[in-house]
């Protein structure tokens, strides 16, 4: 693409991504054109920032550091040579929406693979959900039934469905809110709950019922392996489909269950502006790159779908030419002429 590039790992992540690093060079990739930096965030955030040639940031991580570095870069926009492109991939309340006709088996995979794979550590997973309470006692009893067969431990082991989340910080965040859930009469805990760190930072896949859908876990980030679930009246599908909607101000990724076909297009009409990746059918992640291209929108990021044509165009810079094969002789038009 013609441009140098500066690679800041999270500190979570340095080693994983040195290795990722090392297997570009290894292919080929010359050397300096992209530059590999961990360590302090705000030192080297200060020294890029602070940079007149920046020609732009590609961020993935939490809301507020995304918006900090916007407010960063427009303190500074009369020292950069050029308008600096910011693209950002932040933080989700990721939903999966049942309609009464849902599959159920369907629908408790979606629920499972959906939001506890990686323990519930990807900005795609899903955090919260509503159930038709028609089908709501056969989707949590076979949820229940799979919960009870997911192995948690050592990843390297191949038949844990699960491993720790990422550290401490995370772990008690995590428990914080499963703890809080636990002596709140609003909300139920119908599967997991008990944290344990006594050898790694695990937590159990962790079922939640509220009896009230604005309740803080059906609303709020947690970045972990925990799931709420409204059970909402059948009769109420529109309502449910605003509820979806306003609920966060995130749109990163959603899904919606059903094999009525009108019921997913009319979701995916009202839920048009609720996530920037949309499934139907299916749990709301996994994107491939180069298949599937990933973003998402309002407090979730810029949406300039990472894997695609459309996230390499922001870092072009188009330039145009015109040559004149037939260039004019003299100033003057052929309507001056007339009288």
């Amino acid at each position: 693409m013609g441009c140098t590039v500066v690679w800041k790992p999270a500190a979570t992540a340095a080693y994983s991504n040195y290795l990722l690093f090392k297997l570009l060079e290894e292919a080929g990739l010359p050397p300096g054109v992209i530059n590999f930096v961990p360590g302090s965030a705000t030192q080297i955030s200060e020294r890029l920032l602070g940079d007149r040639h920046l020609g732009g940031i590609h961020f993935t991580g939490s809301t507020e550091v995304f918006q900090t570095l916007w407010q960063q870069v427009s303190t500074n926009l009369k020292s950069y040579a050029d308008y600096p492109r910011l693209v950002g991939e932040t933080g989700g309340k990721d939903f999966i929406l049942a309609h009464a006709s849902a599959d159920v088996d369907v629908l408790a995979t979606a629920l499972v693979r959906g939001a506890f794979e990686y323990q519930g550590q990807k900005c795609s997973a899903a955090s919260r959900a509503y159930v038709p309470e028609s089908i709501w006692p056969k989707v949590r009893d076979r949820v229940l039934a799979l919960l009870a067969e997911v192995h948690v431990g050592d990843p390297t082991d191949f038949r844990n469905f699960m491993g720790a989340v990422i550290d401490k910080k995370a772990f008690d965040k995590i428990k914080q809110y499963i703890d809080a859930a636990r002596s709140d009469p609003k909300v139920k805990i119908l599967f997991g709950g008990d944290c344990d760190e006594s050898d790694g930072y695990f937590v159990p896949p962790t079922l939640l019922q509220a009896q009230d859908p604005h309740y803080r876990t059906m609303c709020e980030e947690i970045f972990g392996p925990v799931l709420s679930v409204y059970a909402y009246p059948d009769r109420q599908w529109r309502e449910t489909l605003e509820l979806v909607d306003g609920t966060s101000p995130y749109a990163l990724t959603g899904a919606v269950i059903g094999q009525d076909r009108a019921a997913l297009n009319e979701a995916s009409a009202a839920l048009r502006y609720a996530a920037g990746n949309f499934y139907l059918n299916d749990k709301p992640t996994g994107a491939v790159v180069g298949q599937q291209p990933f973003g998402g929108a309002r407090a979730s990021g810029t949406n300039d779908k990472a894997g695609s044509l459309l996230n390499l165009i922001r870092w072009t810079s188009a330039r145009t030419i015109k040559e004149n094969f037939v260039p004019p002789r003299d100033p003057w038009y052929p309507f001056m002429a007339e009288s």
